[in-house]
């Protein structure tokens, strides 16, 4: 019998239906706030730490800030979701983002904009939760895998988009329009949310909750050996694509000479095979089961992640080759892509399996999952910014360590039978 089958939880048939693409739209348009977010403002990065005076180590804080914001805001907004219904704590989310979005437009100084990332992520991590916590409400955990490769089709067009707008902006308005936009954003995807998406966990089905009770239910999430499994394995995956988040402008830009205009080129590239990867995800799970899939993914992952440290140590030894430039970038851009299509895979069949069977505590396996998730990519980030030499091997070797570690966490910390 197939464990995944085993362990979902029953739903109704209804439940089971195929979700109707303005569902499909809002949830994704929710959870594309967080990629729009870090990849809208990147190609204003050098500008921000030019007017504030800052180094380019400083300025990247400030993305710094938003993960570690995501990480420690969604472990709140699970239990609230739990006990008050989805909806209510997504409206508090919004808002609280829409001004923070503001408070950056007016930030004087790089320690301003850094505490208002801050507060941004906190509001914003909200739309991480609640769309995740919505999916377990209806799906299963096929089902759910199958959605979540459709959501990521719908989010997919976030960091496509994102650095080529967020460059015109710069260029046009300066980096606090980016901010603009995102508080615009924020406040129309409240109103949406507050009229047009509807509300899945019924009353009945809400959790009395206070802090003690928050706590011992993430306790004994943390206790259950599969959930722990596939939210690290989810993670790591994860936190490679955010080393390559943090050290990509630097990367492509300062270190390849690459424009503003290239890297956004380069940036919707990598996107757009992470979307198609995850559209034939959705279209193998039809023959495949999620584990067959997410093993394969996870070996390709490890794999590409070691090329891509191989490709960026043998660069100094290809200046010679003809086109010289050209080499060393396409040594490090082909695993670098490779890397971001398997994550294409990997994120959706971890995500699903980890919240599959928990019913109305969905809040707080979602909120547990991201916080998770979000700190090893913030952990991540950071190392890539700590052992930033003047290279790719920081960027490289982070990937590379990301990807075997999924790998492991696959491999040694779930059961043989949640492997299978």
């Amino acid at each position: 019998m197939n464990t995944a089958t085993r362990t979902a939880a029953p739903l109704p048939v209804a439940a089971q239906a195929a979700p109707g693409w303005s569902l499909l739209l809002m949830l994704g348009g929710l959870i594309a706030f967080a990629p729009l977010s870090i990849d809208m403002y990147l190609p204003g990065l050098p500008e921000i730490a030019r007017e504030f005076g800052a180094s380019a180590g400083v300025a990247q804080y400030t993305l710094a800030a938003y993960l570690v914001g995501m990480a420690l805001g969604q472990s709140l907004y699970g239990p609230l979701a739990d006990r008050y219904g989805r909806k209510p704590p997504l409206y508090f989310g919004l808002a609280l983002y829409t001004v923070a979005s503001l408070g950056c437009v007016i930030a004087p100084n790089v320690g301003a904009l850094i505490a208002w990332r801050f507060v941004q992520a906190l509001g914003g991590c909200a739309t991480v939760v609640v769309p995740l916590a919505m999916v377990a409400d209806r799906f299963d955990h096929l089902s759910s895998a199958r959605v979540l490769s459709r959501l990521m089709l719908v989010m997919g067009v976030a960091p496509i988009l994102a650095p080529v707008l967020g460059s015109f902006m710069v260029a046009h308005w300066g980096w606090r329009a980016i901010f603009v936009t995102l508080a615009a954003g924020g406040f129309a995807a409240l109103l949406a949310a507050r009229f047009l998406l509807p509300e899945t966990l019924t009353s009945n089905r809400r959790q009395a909750m206070s802090l003690g009770v928050a706590l011992r239910g993430y306790g004994r999430l943390l206790k259950q050996r599969n959930f722990l499994g596939f939210a690290l394995t989810g993670g790591f995956a994860g936190a490679g694509l955010f080393s390559y988040i943090a050290g990509s402008s630097f990367v492509f830009i300062e270190l390849f000479g690459l424009s503003a205009q290239q890297y956004g080129a380069v940036f919707g590239a990598n996107a757009l095979g992470l979307i198609i990867a995850s559209q034939v995800n959705h279209a193998l799970l039809g023959r495949w089961r999620p584990q067959r899939l997410l093993q394969t993914a996870l070996i390709a992952m490890a794999a590409i992640g070691v090329a891509g440290l191989l490709g960026a140590l043998l660069a100094p030894l290809l200046s010679w080759v003809p086109g010289q430039g050209l080499w060393p970038l396409l040594a490090l851009l082909l695993p670098v892509f490779g890397f971001l299509v398997m994550f294409g895979f990997t994120s959706p069949n971890t995500s699903a399996a980890a919240m599959a069977a928990h019913g109305s505590g969905g809040g707080s396996a979602s909120a547990l999952l991201g916080t998770l998730q979000f700190g090893l990519g913030a952990l991540a980030g950071a190392l890539v910014g700590a052992f930033n030499d003047g290279t790719a091997l920081a960027m490289t070797a982070t990937m590379a360590a990301c990807g075997v570690g999924a790998l492991l966490c696959w491999r040694f910390v779930l059961t043989p039978e949640a492997r299978a």
